[in-house]
């Protein structure tokens, strides 16, 4: 059960994260959690929206490259040590975090994160086996 994540290249230069806002305003696409990382010349928006193909097809009719990839999102106790509860199974069977991020949500008593795994079939399988909640695009679209 994955999540859809777009993840939108732009340049690092003024107002092109203004640029990307505003086509997915426009578009009527909601924004529900973004990351973004940057060089020198380039950064990586990654967004879960509540319209994947909306945005897709308004961001790459304005010139942006768009992919979209599979993320994993997980319900995660708000107390100390509820992200390790999360991570310390799937270190200890050797799943590699590449990226993750928090995903906002006040209607929520605990926090949700987006994560992207190396591995993502042996990942849903080990939160499965902790008992930890994973949540779809849907889902994370009517929080």
């Amino acid at each position: 059960m994955c999540a859809e994540q777009i993840s939108v290249f732009i340049e690092n230069k003024e107002g092109r994260l203004a640029e990307v806002t505003a086509i997915l305003r426009d578009a009527n696409v909601n924004i529900r959690a973004l990351s973004l990382a940057d060089t020198t010349d380039f950064g990586v928006l990654r967004l879960i929206v509540n319209n994947n193909e909306g945005a897709k097809t308004a961001l790459k009719k304005e010139g942006f490259t768009v992919g979209i990839t599979q993320v994993i999102a997980v319900e995660v106790r708000d107390e100390p040590g509820g992200l390790n509860n999360i991570l310390d199974p799937l270190s200890e069977n050797e799943v590699n975090v590449e990226y993750m991020y928090a995903f906002a949500n006040p209607q929520c008593k605990n926090a949700i994160m987006i994560f992207r795994f190396d591995d993502h079939d042996k990942a849903l399988k080990i939160l499965a086996e902790q008992n930890i909640k994973v949540i779809n695009s849907q889902e994370i679209c009517n929080l």
